[in-house]
């Protein structure tokens, strides 16, 4: 598969930088633009160093590089996840403006019906955020927002990234087994290490 991996400048880097390990473990073709505020959070919130991040994809463009394949709908690729999308992101998005080659990217999804999976992160959300997010999602793309899911029993922070970045995968038609997956009554039997019930 190739996919279009935009990381923008909001909290939660750890969730994009992970999602392109896991699409090169698959042996995915990715292409990756990344924000100047994302680099910046990187050193903040990560140990990465946006040059060991861009050395997970294989192809990198800057922001503003609209030579890039992937700016062009003839440019045939499979899906696009932004992860995560910042409101600012979201709302070029939402708009149209194509003022960055993520969003650009991101309306070649649009316009061409392929899949877009736009993670946000951003808390409390505002009336105009939540507005932008229906647009996008009434404009075809996915929204899935960084909630961390706990039917999973994650025992560290990276076990709670690795569910969200699963459904992600999920969503983009990758194949994975990162997080436990639900399964209703089953999660009822004793725990057999303890005797709790789960």
């Amino acid at each position: 598969m190739e996919i279009v991996v935009g990381i923008s400048g909001a909290s939660g880097v750890q969730y994009g930088i992970r999602l392109l390990q896991v699409l090169k473990e698959k042996g995915c073709v990715t292409h990756l633009m990344v924000t100047d505020s994302a680099r910046k959070i990187m050193r903040i919130e990560t140990d990465f160093l946006p040059e060991d991040v861009e050395k997970l994809a294989s192809y990198v463009y800057s922001p503003d590089d609209f030579a890039a394949p992937v700016a062009s709908g003839s440019h045939r690729f499979d899906a696009m996840a932004v992860i995560p999308c910042s409101m600012g992101t979201l709302s070029g998005i939402a708009s149209g403006s194509s003022d960055t080659l993520i969003t650009r990217a991101a309306d070649v999804c649009l316009k061409e019906r392929r899949r877009l999976v736009l993670v946000p992160r951003e808390t409390p959300l505002s009336l105009v955020q939540l507005r932008n997010m229906v647009a996008v999602a009434e404009a075809g793309a996915i929204i899935l927002p960084a909630c961390p899911a706990f039917y999973s029993r994650p025992e560290s922070i990276a076990e709670l990234v690795d569910v969200l970045v699963g459904r992600v995968l999920d969503l983009l038609g990758v194949e994975n087994d990162l997080y436990r997956r639900w399964k209703g009554n089953a999660y009822n039997r004793l725990n057999q290490s303890g005797g709790q019930v789960i």
